[in-house]
C-alpha cells in the first residue's frame, strides 16, 4: 500500500470559522476525513499533520521522506519559507502543493511560491477538493511501492 503524508501549515487549524468566504466551511478534521476516505479507494495510507511552527512542518517533511509522496498545504509559509523549500528538496518523495483558494486570484504577494519548484505540481482554487486531486495526482506517477 503507498504512503502520504498530508502536510498543513499554519492557520489551516482553523478552517471551517476562519475566512469561509474564501476557504469554504469544511473543517480541517472534516478535509482529513474526505482524504482518507477518498485515500482508501485508491489503496493509499495518510497521515495527517498541521503545525503553525515553521520547524514543526521542517521536521514533518523531513520525516515523511520515506513515504510515497507529500501533499503539502504550507499556508503563508509557501510565499517565503526556504527551510521549507530546502527540506522538499532534500528527500526523494514527490511532493504536491495545494491551496484551498487560488492564490493567483488574490494578493500579489500569494503568487509568489518559493516551494513550487522543488515540487511535482500545483493544485489551487478548488476548495478542499484540492487535497483529493492531489492525492489522485500522487496516485497516477508512478510511485513506488
Amino acid at each position: 500500500m503507498k504512503r502520504v503524508a498530508v502536510i498543513n501549515g499554519p492557520n489551516l487549524n482553523l478552517l471551517g470559522t476562519r475566512e469561509p468566504d474564501k476557504y469554504g466551511d469544511r473543517t480541517l478534521d472534516e478535509i482529513n476525513w474526505l482524504v482518507s476516505r477518498e485515500a482508501e479507494s485508491l489503496e493509499i495510507s495518510c497521515e495527517f499533520f498541521q503545525s503553525n511552527s515553521e520547524g514543526e512542518l521542517v521536521t514533518a517533511v523531513q520525516l515523511a521522506s520515506d513515504s510515497d509522496g507529500i501533499i503539502i498545504n504550507a499556508g503563508a509559509y509557501t510565499h517565503y519559507s526556504i527551510a521549507i523549500r530546502d527540506a522538499i528538496a532534500a528527500i526523494a518523495a514527490p511532493a504536491v502543493e495545494v491551496h484551498i483558494s487560488n492564490v493567483h486570484a488574490r494578493e500579489d504577494f500569494r503568487r509568489v511560491s518559493v516551494i513550487a519548484p522543488v515540487c511535482v505540481g500545483v493544485i489551487a482554487g478548488f476548495g478542499s477538493n484540492s487535497y483529493i486531486l492531489a492525492l489522485h495526482a500522487l496516485a497516477g506517477l508512478d510511485l513506488p511501492v
